[in-house]
């Protein structure tokens, strides 16, 4: 059986089409272009579903659903997304608008969500009953696994664990709160961050690296850190603090068998991982429990969601 995949991101919209191993067969992927109508969004995941079978050249005709990965709140029960801050989505039909075009059985469900079903599945939590997965990207994503099975409250709007607020009238964020987790430890947060701290020192290695503020991304504090750089160094320790302090408060709520990060900030391994471990030791509340939340890197990349919103409907 193949199903496509449908990862729904702020800057780019990829699907894949995935078979009974958890294999990505043919993919393709285009451009999100924010901000822009809602429409004219979901004509091109339609497009990039398509070709995506047509990569894995099998037959339209063999997929049996497409699974949605979105982020925001997503009804699953009527294929609307309700709310979704970075798209600025309120209240879309993508099941309706997206089978017109594609006649296809529709599943929805939180990208973020998705990633960890599909990290669950086939990465870094195989096996795990319990797990939780954060995604840094242009948000701070989270999936929650209990029992094996997605975890989204109610009301599909459980799981938003990047909107927890680290900082009392902090950083404004844009679902309308301010101190979000969102606001500190995302990569977008990261590169505000480093621009900051750039245009605070004029002599800091990181404008050495990027050029300019427009070529600053998530790696430039990074690297500049590893060049001796004292402000590089500065913003890299204020975010894995930033994170640290979110990671903590997820541990301490839910105390999961695997807590999964994953993100293109992961890349950075155990520079990222070693100084977040020995924070969690020292302020987690089950400091004395024999049994503790095990940190891993996802194992899946970009591909956890694509899986994850694939395996939706099954």
């Amino acid at each position: 059986m193949y199903r496509i995949g449908i990862d729904l991101g702020g800057t780019n919209i990829v699907a894949g089409v995935v078979d009974d191993s958890y294999r990505i067969i043919g993919s393709s992927r285009c451009k999100t272009l924010l901000p822009r109508p809602a429409k004219d969004i979901i004509e091109d995941m339609a497009k990039v579903a398509i070709e995506a079978a047509a990569n894995a050249n099998i037959s339209f005709d063999d997929i049996s659903y497409v699974g949605v990965g979105c982020p925001g709140t997503c009804n699953n029960d009527n294929g609307i997304v309700e709310y979704s801050n970075n798209l600025d989505f309120v209240n879309v039909p993508i099941r309706d608008i997206l089978y017109d075009t594609i006649k296809k059985p529709i599943y929805i469900e939180n990208d973020a969500n998705a990633a960890a079903l599909g990290e669950t599945l086939a990465g870094a939590a195989k096996g795990a009953q319990s797990s939780v997965c954060i995604t840094l990207g242009t948000g701070v994503g989270g999936g929650i696994i209990i029992d094996g099975k997605i975890y989204s409250g109610f009301n599909f709007s459980g799981g938003e664990l990047g909107h927890i607020v680290i900082m009392l009238n902090g950083e404004p964020c844009t679902c309308g709160r301010n101190g979000c987790w969102e606001s500190y430890a995302s990569a977008t947060a990261l590169i505000r961050q480093t621009k900051t701290a750039m245009q605070a020192d004029k002599n800091s290695i990181m404008w050495k690296i990027a050029k300019t503020l427009e070529n600053v991304d998530g790696r430039t504090s990074f690297d500049a850190m590893r060049q001796g750089d004292k402000s590089g160094r500065q913003v890299v320790n204020n975010y894995i603090n930033y994170l640290a302090s979110g990671l903590i408060n997820v541990i301490n709520i839910f105390q999961p068998e695997v807590l999964c990060l994953g993100g293109g900030i992961c890349k950075e391994g155990d520079t990222l991982i070693k100084p977040l471990e020995k924070l969690i030791e020292k302020e987690r509340y089950s400091r004395y429990s024999a049994c503790q939340t095990r940190l891993f890197i996802a194992e899946l990349g970009n591909d956890a969601g694509i899986i994850g919103a694939a395996c939706i409907g099954q």
